[in-house]
């Protein structure tokens, strides 16, 4: 008992001998403090902040650069379709006007036609000088053949216009070489001029039968027989013409049909001019009444 005793009390006192000193336990907690404290920030030398500043400008221009491709594709991918859309405009504004000028040119009569085609020849220099400018200013720097399907009916509508002054002014036909020796006022001399397709010339050329065909029924009405014959003859002659090389087209589709209308047209003032000189003693005195028994005006081909 008294051994285990002195055993204890042993222990315990070896225990007391390996205790931490306070001060010693104080002194080393303030280093350790001090070791983990914020270290003061050195200041940074003038080539640091230089590094940095280019750095950072090259960030910049390299990210300039990216975006200037960017835009650059974006404006490549749609760029087409906005050239289409404003062609397709400058063409329908074209097409409008041409229509105009033609509308006036059937205004002409006995003793107008100077008036008449003045107006309508200052008109057509007008469309040539606001609209087809501005379609060639459009197609300007491009290939403008690979447009075509957009601007095609506008230059038809202007083929017949120019073509339907110039029969009436002196019964001749402007060919497609004078027609495009006035475009290539409008073109850009350092460039590929524009210049109308030997295909719409010839499309515009068949609806021109047309509007001559009805300038002959008018014509007939108000008694000029001879004007009517002069056209009669023209429009046969630019029909015959046209079966010759039509067939040999090709991408003639459309200008086929045209011909079958075109056809029809010649027959109309054939038959019209045919029914004056052989019946004429029966209705020349009433030429222009509007009489339902005016022997014209029950012929049944002749649909206007």
């Amino acid at each position: 008992m008294l051994y285990a005793v002195a055993t204890l009390q042993k222990h315990c006192l070896s225990l007391m001998a390996t205790k931490p000193n306070p001060s010693r336990i104080t002194h080393l907690a303030g280093a350790r403090w001090e070791s983990v404290a914020k270290k003061p920030r050195m200041m940074t030398t003038d080539a640091s902040l230089t590094d940095a500043f280019t750095k950072y400008a090259e960030y910049l221009n390299n990210l300039e650069i990216i975006w200037s491709e960017a835009l650059s594709t974006i404006a490549a991918t749609s760029s087409p379709n906005e050239k289409r859309e404003k062609v397709v405009k400058a063409s329908r504004d074209i097409t409008m006007n041409s229509k105009k000028v033609i509308f006036q040119v059937h205004r002409i009569g006995k003793h107008n036609k100077d008036e008449v085609l003045e107006k309508a020849e200052k008109d057509l220099q007008a469309v040539r000088d606001q609209h087809v400018s501005r379609l060639v200013k459009e197609l300007n720097g491009t290939d403008f053949w690979k447009l075509r399907r957009a601007y095609s009916p506008g230059v038809q509508e202007y083929v017949e216009a120019a073509t339907f002054c110039k029969f009436c002014r002196a019964g001749t036909l402007l060919n497609l070489d004078e027609m495009n020796a006035t475009f290539l006022q409008l073109s850009d001399p350092s460039i590929e001029p524009l210049q109308i397709n030997i295909l719409d010339y010839l499309l515009g050329l068949a609806d021109l039968t047309g509007e001559l065909m009805r300038l002959a029924i008018s014509r007939i009405s108000d008694g000029e027989l001879d004007f009517a014959d002069k056209i009669c003859r023209f429009v046969r002659d630019v029909h015959r013409e046209l079966t010759l090389v039509v067939p040999a087209m090709d991408d003639s589709h459309d200008m086929k049909t045209k011909m079958e209308t075109m056809l029809q047209s010649v027959m109309k003032i054939e038959n019209a001019c045919f029914s004056v000189h052989v019946r004429g003693s029966e209705y020349i005195p009433l030429i222009g009444s509007n009489d339902p028994s005016f022997p014209l005006m029950g012929v049944p081909d002749m649909e206007l």
